[in-house]
């Protein structure tokens, strides 16, 4: 059966493994999680599970969401995902879906919402080099240089790597290692670094390339 939950980023720490090396964990508040709603390729086209995470006060829903809510009998929820899972019928609507739905070992893939840096010049955003600092190519040594060819084509390639907006965008990193599942708490320990801030929300899935 195909695996997901959403999360919160808790922090990095580290633990000890079986043999005593020390292993750097990300810890995840994974769920509880309850399944919101079912959608069939008959009503909706293709098959897929929504799922909330995290209590939401009532005054802060809107109507159109309250309804949705109150259809499925469940309380309202901060976060929404939806997961195109191939047996989407394993799944019912009020399901909970709990962090002991990984076990340690498993390989996941975690996907988050990047740090904001805000405007940022190419040599932070794209890791270009300087220019050289003499023989006139001043008055500043960080700018992007030359941003195409004059008469032909006339115009600057789209793609072009340029300053601008640097982070706050979808980011995946694939095959990361389960190290400790914690169900009591809620808690599921990832080995190595996963994008965000602390208390960003995250997502685990089974991992693409296990």
């Amino acid at each position: 059966m195909q695996k997901a939950i959403i999360g919160k980023k808790i922090g990095m720490t580290q633990i000890f493994d079986e043999k005593g090396r020390v292993v750097p964990v990300t810890v995840v508040e994974a769920g509880p999680c309850v399944v919101t709603q079912k959608k069939t390729v008959e009503n909706d086209g293709y098959d897929a599970v929504q799922v909330g995470f995290g209590d939401q006060k009532p005054q802060r829903v809107s109507k159109p969401l309250t309804g949705h809510f109150k259809k499925g009998d469940v309380a309202p929820k901060k976060t929404l995902k939806e997961f195109r899972f191939s047996d989407c019928g394993a799944y019912n609507v009020g399901d909970l879906i709990k962090a002991d739905v990984f076990a340690n070992g498993d390989k996941v893939d975690v996907t988050g919402t990047s740090k904001g840096k805000g405007y940022a010049g190419v040599i932070k955003r794209w890791n270009f080099q300087r220019l050289k600092e003499t023989h006139g190519s001043g008055p500043v040594a960080r700018h992007g240089g030359s941003n195409g060819a004059c008469s032909s084509p006339s115009r600057v390639w789209k793609g072009l790597k340029m300053a601008g907006h640097l982070g706050a965008e979808k980011v995946t990193v694939q095959n990361l290692a389960v190290v400790k599942v914690d169900a009591e708490n809620n808690l599921i320990a990832v080995k190595g670094a996963i994008p965000g801030p602390n208390g960003g929300t995250v997502v685990l899935r089974d991992s693409v390339k296990a």
